[in-house]
């Protein structure tokens, strides 16, 4: 593949035209155009699955039965993109279903020659890739579901599984076995330190995620569904586009207890921080986000933990927040954080 950065798109280069001519080599070549004055990463990231899709995916009539597509988030710009899409590819796997993407360790392209042969494609974000699967929908005739919700412990998981089975025609009771024999472990982790988690949630009565809208989203759905917590103002960074704000919008009144969480879409970060500063958390804020949004809790006394880029406070190898067990490891984060005011 071939991507273009500013200059050549600048000064007129018909990349495109030159990339064309290998089209049909043994080993085909192709070309996306990815100047940085065109967008972002999220937006860039789309370019390239619409590369993909354009000149080189082939429509066929041949389906594998069960085989399922999953599209998540953007590599490398997602801190846990790899242990994410493993603990997908796993959770899939346990309700009966083979699961392909075509990124990461041992994916590449004998997965995206997997791709039309797909019974569905699943994608699970707000927002990111809506325009990948609708394209592919009409060109390829896969039909998708969308999950917008990144599906972060047991909550939000197990339903994620019941939707996903659902659509791909799962025996039910399959799927509820798997969802009990995953929640009754999970509930077991989580009652072994009951007596932390309330000691916090008097210091932390409420919350804010600053990060993209899939983390925003996902990680304010936990916080307050499986942990309890108040969300205060959530902040969506990744210059969201317009069009599909309103629905994402409308997500954050889907809480449980009948709470909602009033989300803000901001680039810049000066603005966040100040109303950061300005709201009364009713105690010690806890703050999710960039590692630029450290400063700005650590003076309102608050707690810290850095989710989203830039990263500078934790290495992630192989990790993931998604699914029960991604659930249980931002627990683990989260309070080793929290426990170390008591020190």
């Amino acid at each position: 593949m071939v991507l273009t950065g500013c200059i050549p798109e600048i000064v007129g280069d018909d990349s495109g035209e030159v990339v064309s001519e290998f089209a049909d080599a043994d080993k085909p070549v192709i070309y996306a155009p990815t100047a940085g004055f065109k967008g972002n990463n999220y937006k860039g990231h789309e370019q390239i699955i619409d590369a993909i899709i354009d000149q080189y995916t082939k429509k066929t009539d041949k389906k594998e039965k069960g085989l399922v597509n999953i599209w998540a988030d953007v590599p490398y710009q997602d801190l846990y993109w790899l242990g994410n899409l493993r603990e997908l590819e796993k959770l899939l796997k346990e309700i009966g279903l083979t699961p392909n993407t075509i990124f990461g360790y041992q994916r590449g392209i004998k997965n995206i020659d997997k791709i039309a042969s797909a019974e569905f494609n699943l994608l699970i974000s707000p927002w990111v890739s809506v325009k990948n699967v609708k394209k592919m929908e009409k060109k390829l005739g896969i039909p998708y579901l969308h999950y917008s919700t990144l599906p972060i412990g047991a909550f939000e998981t197990s339903k994620f599984l019941r939707e996903v089975g659902k659509f791909a025609g799962v025996d039910e009771k399959k799927v509820e076995d798997v969802i009990t024999e995953h929640e009754n472990y999970y509930y077991y982790l989580i009652e072994r330190f009951a007596d932390l988690f309330l000691e916090n949630r008097v210091i932390n009565k409420q919350f804010s995620v600053v990060a993209d809208a899939q983390y925003a989203l996902g990680i304010t759905k936990f916080l307050t569904n499986d942990l309890g917590l108040v969300p205060a103002k959530q902040f969506i960074t990744d210059d969201t586009p317009k069009e599909y704000r309103e629905a994402i919008t409308e997500e954050f009144k889907k809480l449980n207890y009948g709470l909602e969480a009033e989300v803000v879409f901001e680039t810049d970060s000066y603005k966040v921080h100040e109303q950061i500063k300005s709201h009364d958390y009713h105690g010690y804020p806890l703050v999710l986000g960039g590692y630029y949004d450290k400063e700005v809790t650590e003076d309102l006394k608050g707690n810290f933990l850095n989710i989203s880029w830039p990263v500078k406070d934790k290495i992630v190898l192989n990790d993931a927040i998604v699914g029960y067990d991604g659930g249980i490891r931002l627990i683990e984060d989260i309070y080793t954080v929290a426990s170390q005011r008591f020190n």
